[in-house]
């Protein structure tokens, strides 16, 4: 497997669900500071990954996230990124949750297993910086 580079963002994220007929709040149209969000709409929910200080009020949210992003542009060709990724945290004990982007993925870990996901990435021979 492919050494990465991963950057740990600093903020706390959150994982929140709305209405699938709900309007994106404007918020998140925009973050300050570049900060992570993703918005996932299907026909029985609109899902959405962002700093727990964006999360709006109506959402059901999960908190307590840490957003690990792997350094890219990654080629569409590369396999095993996040199959990787994936069992070296689970070997580790950690859960995760995972998103892509077009230039690179990111996974997420509750920020009670921050450490141990970091000595576990580590430990497989990546480098992890911000922490």
């Amino acid at each position: 497997m492919r050494r990465l580079a991963i950057d740990v963002r600093p903020e706390e994220y959150a994982v929140a669900r709305l209405d699938a007929s709900a309007v994106v709040p404007e918020p998140l149209l925009e973050p300050a500071d570049g900060a992570l969000v993703s918005v996932t709409r299907t026909d029985a929910e609109l899902s959405v990954v962002c700093p727990a200080a964006l999360v709006p009020a109506k959402a059901r949210s999960e908190r307590g996230w840490r957003a690990l992003t792997v350094r890219g542009p990654l080629a569409f060709t590369l396999t095993g990124i996040i199959a990787a990724l994936s069992s070296e945290l689970a070997a580790a004990g950690v859960a995760l949750f995972s998103l892509s982007t077009f230039d690179t993925d990111h996974v997420l870990v509750k920020h009670t297993d921050l450490d141990r996901a970091v000595t576990a990435l580590r430990l497989a021979g990546h480098e992890v910086h911000g922490v």
